[in-house]
């Protein structure tokens, strides 16, 4: 018998005697064996998750803390799910589903996270290069300096991108390692994990000490209200309110729009694809098996759903507190040569051209005036600084911008200097996490593929190509706001989120895969009404991702390509798998 078989063993007669003991032993051995729920932990407290929140407490304030709570708690049961399939039937899940459910969805599934692996790793690498710039590194990297000065990509960028990449594969090695190499890892990825929700919680607890939070307010956002995804929330509602009725069809159009990436985009993030592929390989890699389960649903429940739901409502309520309804004295200034110097205006000068001037059909404030003499570059200047009050702070609500100015709110608490330490290493420590995860996951998608382990050249070249894709963000995205590259990466992550959602369904209702482990009667009735309710929601908001996405002129007819073929495929895959069946049974 090997060693890890032999942990394996120990590790499963520990929780047999616990669960016979009941009450505290339970508690301590599951407490104890945690791990697969701290890797998706690891994963969902990413750039994507710390995007959402912020964005979401930009545009509806405290009003939509209740999105995120709904979207893990769908996710956590989508996962028990799957993971209470694997670990009774002991099948790979891929194999699993290609036998007794569909190979179109099998293979999509597998492909889906693959693909969601590569293009969600660049939002983490450009979290962790602006960590650095903007917390870490005293004075800033000169290598951000250089590029805006001469508007050409300096390799010194890819360089640093790189040696984080060199970082997370030596982790990534050591988890290979089982053992203490293994053990090792999972305390580091605890440690990131609980850096993360420290810092964010720091933040909410010392507003909270100054009196700066309404705690009434803020527990009513957790209560549902499907009428943010058609009207503007929080204070941005009401400052439209009293606006010229063109006015507030300008604004509400914008807003809306906005609010509805930002919600698909916090859904996608709270669960994405690459998850589900992630929690059922991660407990068959550990040897877990059908006395496990109870573990695994804890497991999800304290080691994934707590640090997530605490942190992102953090970041929700202090996004909220910083910039809801808010902007700077400049921007604000009724003198036009103030309003210039506003670091507000740099981003919102756009969409308030667009509101001046809508004959110019949306053209870039840049390009408009380059063609300007300074009489009327000026006079349109005066256009925008002469816009009510309310109007600039929607403006100012909508300017995309990125999380680190929430660290001066602990300033007072810890000290400048200090309060940029501490919120720049637990952004990092999202970041970091996040490549560290889609690595692996990405090497699991590789040698399953193949149909081989999860070991050797095969994983190691698949947990490398997540990463490189990951650390060539510079040569695909390198805006201001590097931040909403993770909102536009959900938003493709929300569309192929229902392939794994459905396919778990339609696992834990197969008689031929679950055999006497399929639950029956009143668990089965439990079981489906929470997954229905998942697969709902997750269809009803990739429904409005493919909307979105195919009515746009270039992006459109590839969307929609790619929906008719899938479609197609699936159609043929349960045709051949019926033509299959009728033929064993024969």
């Amino acid at each position: 018998m090997s060693q890890e078989q032999a942990k394996v063993d120990v590790d499963r007669q520990l929780l047999v005697d616990a669960q016979a003991a009941g009450g505290g032993a339970k508690l301590g051995a599951y407490v104890k064996l945690s791990g697969p729920g701290w890797l998706q932990s690891a994963i969902t407290l990413g750039g994507g998750s710390l995007a959402g929140a912020l964005f979401l407490g930009i545009l509806g304030g405290t009003s939509m803390l209740w999105l995120q709570l709904m979207a893990i708690t769908m996710g956590v049961v989508m996962l028990s799910a799957i993971s209470y399939v694997t670990l009774s039937t002991g099948e790979r899940p891929f194999n699993a589903i290609n036998k007794h459910i569909n190979p179109a969805l099998g293979w999509s599934w597998l492909i889906a996270t693959g693909m969601a692996n590569m293009i969600w790793c660049m939002p983490q690498f450009s979290l962790c290069y602006e960590a650095l710039d903007k917390n870490l590194v005293p004075g800033g990297l000169p290598v951000e300096a250089a590029y805006h000065e001469t508007g050409e990509l300096p390799t010194s960028k890819l360089a640093i991108s790189l040696a984080i990449l060199a970082a997370a594969t030596f982790v990534v090695v050591l988890n290979k390692r089982r053992g203490v190499g293994a053990k090792i890892f999972d305390l580091f990825l605890k440690a990131l994990v609980g850096m993360v929700v420290i810092c964010f919680f720091g933040v909410t607890a010392f507003l909270t000490i100054k009196g700066h939070l309404d705690w009434g307010e803020i527990l009513t956002g957790f209560i549902p209200d499907l009428k943010q995804w058609t009207q503007p929330s929080g204070s941005i509602g009401e400052l439209m309110a009293g606006l010229s009725a063109q006015a507030q069809e300008f604004w509400q159009g914008r807003a809306v729009k906005e609010q509805r990436a930002v919600m698909i985009a916090a859904a996608a993030t709270a669960v994405g694809i690459n998850m589900t592929f992630l929690m059922p390989y991660s407990m068959l890699h550990r040897g877990w098996d059908k006395p496990f389960r109870g573990l695994a649903r804890f497991d999800l429940s304290t080691g994934m759903a707590i640090p997530y739901v605490l942190v992102t409502s953090c970041v929700v309520i202090s996004a909220a507190y910083a910039f809801h309804g808010k902007a700077d004295e400049e921007f604000l200034s009724d003198d036009p040569q103030i309003f210039a110097t506003s670091s507000t205006f740099s981003g919102a000068k756009d969409m308030l051209l667009e509101r001046v001037r809508p004959e110019l059909n949306g053209e870039k404030f840049d390009d408009a005036t380059s063609q300007m003499g300074d009489a009327d570059k000026q006079a349109l200047i005066d256009e925008m600084t002469a816009l009510p009050e309310a109007e600039k702070r929607i403006a100012s609500s909508l300017v995309k911008r990125n999380a680190f100015g929430l660290s001066k709110a602990l300033a007072p608490l810890v000290g400048e200097q200090r309060a940029n330490y501490i919120f720049g290493l637990g952004v990092f420590g999202m970041g970091f996490s996040t490549i560290i995860i889609l690595m692996l996951i990405n090497g699991f998608v590789f040698c399953e593929a193949l149909g081989l382990p999860e070991r050797g050249g095969v994983y190691v070249a698949g947990c490398l190509v997540a990463g490189l894709c990951g650390a060539i963000w510079p040569m695909v995205w390198d805006g201001p706001a590097k931040l909403w590259l993770a909102i536009l990466c959900s938003s493709f992550g929300m569309m192929l989120l229902p392939i794994a959602y459905i396919t778990f369904f339609m696992m834990m209702n197969s008689r031929s895969l679950m055999g006497d482990e399929k639950p029956t009667g009143m668990r089965m009735l439990v079981w489906n009404a929470l997954m229905l309710f998942s697969v709902v929601g997750a269809v009803v908001a990739a429904g409005a991702a493919v909307y979105e996405k195919a009515s746009h002129p270039k992006v459109g007819p590839v969307v929609i390509a790619i929906g008719a073929i899938f479609v197609v495929a699936v159609v043929v895959g349960f045709l051949f798998r019926g033509k299959s069946a009728r033929t064993a049974d024969a």
